[in-house]
């Protein structure tokens, strides 16, 4: 794959707290290779951070399970998992090991919607652990927006969370360039 993922971000850009990550992340690229050889690459426009054993809206705040179990690892892996049955939802596992952190991709320029999202990069729980700093079908690359502006507000569907972590502006979107 010569110089295909020439810009790929480091394991060391992940292994940071997912709160300074998520504005960082987005505009950035996040590149799928199919096996047929198609690459779609599409710049990174809306993201949720998820903080820990303390966010009453993070799985890890129900504790270490065969499910989250990839959240306790260091950053940089895929956290997928399957909503309502039908909608896998991905995430990026961010800080260090012990820490579970993870960013939910939300939308894509031109795809908005998490479950649209892996839908169109076809995605799902084979890529559950995959890491970014070394795989082939899944990446993230850089791009620098010079100027780049973003919006934080509360994340979606979370309400089970309770009033506190329901309203936190915990949600960040690349303002119109």
């Amino acid at each position: 794959m010569p110089n295909a993922c020439f810009n790929r971000l480091s394991k060391s850009f992940f292994e940071r707290d997912v709160l300074d990550i998520c504005p960082d992340i987005l505009g950035k690229y996040l590149v799928r290779k199919f096996d047929d050889g198609r690459i779609l690459r599409k710049k990174i426009t809306e993201v949720e951070a998820y903080r820990g054993h303390e966010d009453l809206a993070c799985h890890a705040s129900k504790g270490r399970t065969p499910r989250t179990e990839i959240m306790f690892h260091s950053g940089g892996v895929i956290y997928i998992y399957l909503v309502y049955g039908m909608y896998w939802m991905l995430n990026i596992v961010s800080g260090p090991d012990d820490h579970p952190q993870a960013l939910l991709i939300r939308s894509l320029e031109g795809c908005t919607g998490p479950g649209k999202v892996t839908k169109l990069l076809e995605t799902g729980k084979d890529f559950y652990g995959e890491d970014l700093g070394i795989s082939s079908r899944l990446w993230i690359e850089e791009n620098d927006i010079p100027g780049k502006t973003f919006i934080t507000t509360p994340r979606v569907g979370v309400d089970y969370a309770g009033d506190y972590w329901k309203n936190i502006n915990w949600r960040f979107q690349l303002s119109s360039q």
